[in-house]
């Protein structure tokens, strides 16, 4: 484990685990890079380096006032990116994994840095290409529904967790595909994140639009999305970004929710090495 500097000086907490190829795992909002262990124990034990890192104010990275921008995010991104490449230098090229919002980062990083060590990218139930309702994104989300969650953060951030990560996981009256005990663990790794950051981001993966980031994608990218996605849905995010991204493979999960690093573990893992090694 390590803290690496951004170009700003903001310290960010990396997992570094195994050697081989490299692979950049970057978490969805609100958590932290403690929400892919298990799949970096998956991918370390197929021969893979694994890096994982906690985004700027969440996790134990530091938690700055500022730098929620995807722009940042992006040159955050490219902090790790070095830091990996030099500290192990047996390749010059990396796959980036980005979840959720960390789909984000990895579509800013592909047009602000031209894809630099990149070779392949993948998005899991990503927010491209944008999220926020307009006059030509008329099937986004209305900035009111966006505006109810920051109330909810702010009035009561705990119990708004709650509720967000029963539908994160597609728990149901009927359906629990997770532990009681996962629920929790999830609203912890949620809670550690700074208040501002947390806010902040929402902003951020709201409100941005990637749309022309998209035509960066100039390597082979994977797209894996579930149908039953409460959270971003899948027809205004991934049926659109894989028209749009060039050399893109899409890979629908059946009445999967969210939270696919968890409730679709092994099928994402397989689906993963398969693509790491083509």
């Amino acid at each position: 484990m390590a803290f690496i500097k951004t170009q700003d000086k903001t310290d960010l907490y990396v997992k570094d685990w195994g050697k081989g190829n490299l692979v950049v795992l970057i978490h969805g909002w609100p958590l932290s890079a403690d929400s892919w262990d298990d799949i970096d124990v998956d991918l370390v034990e197929a021969g893979y380096r694994v890096v994982a890192y906690d985004r700027r104010g969440f996790g134990r990275s530091d938690q700055p006032s500022a730098g929620y921008d995807y722009d940042t995010l992006a040159d955050d991104l490219a902090a790790v990116l070095n830091y990996a490449f030099t500290t192990q230098p047996i390749g010059d090229k990396a796959t980036l994994v980005g979840f959720s919002m960390g789909g984000g980062e990895v579509a800013r990083y592909m047009s602000r840095y031209g894809g630099k060590g990149v070779d392949r990218t993948v998005l899991i139930a990503s927010i491209l290409p944008f999220r926020l309702q307009t006059e030509d994104n008329p099937a986004g989300v209305a900035q009111a529904e966006f505006d109810k969650t920051e109330k909810a953060l702010r009035v009561d951030r705990p119990h708004f967790f709650k509720g967000f990560f029963e539908r994160f996981f597609g728990v149901t009256a009927t359906a629990h595909p997770v532990s009681v005990e996962l629920l929790a663990w999830m609203q912890t790794i949620a809670m550690q994140a700074s208040a501002k950051a947390t806010l902040a981001c929402l902003h951020s993966f709201s409100r941005t639009d990637f749309r022309a980031d998209l035509d960066a994608f100039n390597v082979p990218t994977l797209i894996i999305h579930g149908t039953n996605d409460l959270i971003v849905p899948i027809e205004n995010s991934s049926h659109r970004a894989v028209e749009k991204i060039k050399h893109a493979v899409f890979r629908e999960y059946p009445n999967a929710a969210h939270g696919l690093f968890v409730t679709e573990r092994h099928r994402l893992v397989q689906d993963l090495l398969s693509f790491l090694r083509e």
